[in-house]
C-alpha cells in the first residue's frame, strides 16, 4: 500500500482556525481542542485509507473528483492527488458550502 500524506490548502487551515476560535470563544479551550482534534483524527485516517470518504454527492463536485468525509457536524472536502490527500475546505454540513467550489 502506498503512503499518503495530508496537505491542507490555506482555506482549509483558515476553516480549522475559525472553528477553533468559535469554540474557544463560545465554550472554552477544552471544547476547541476536542473539536479540532476530532477533525484532525478523522482526516488522519485518510492517510491510510484515502478513499474512506465518499464521492461528493454534488454532481459537479463529484465530476471534479472531490470527496468528503464527515467529522461530527463538519464536512471535510478533499481530493486524492497522487500520494496526497489535499484538504480543500472544512465546513459545517448545515451550510451551503458547495458554492465555495463554483
Amino acid at each position: 500500500m502506498a503512503d499518503f500524506h495530508l496537505a491542507f490548502l490555506p482555506a482549509a487551515m483558515d476553516d480549522l482556525d475559525r472553528i477553533a476560535e468559535y469554540y474557544l470563544t463560545m465554550v472554552g479551550a477544552r471544547a476547541a481542542e476536542r473539536v479540532t482534534d476530532q477533525i484532525l483524527d478523522t482526516l488522519s485516517r485518510l492517510e491510510r485509507y484515502p478513499y474512506l470518504g465518499a464521492s461528493h454527492p454534488d454532481p459537479v463536485l463529484a465530476s471534479m473528483e472531490y470527496r468528503r468525509i464527515l467529522s461530527g457536524e463538519y464536512v471535510c472536502v478533499y481530493k486524492v492527488i497522487e500520494h496526497s490527500i489535499v484538504v480543500y475546505r472544512i465546513v459545517r454540513g448545515a451550510t451551503d458550502y458547495p458554492k465555495y467550489f463554483y
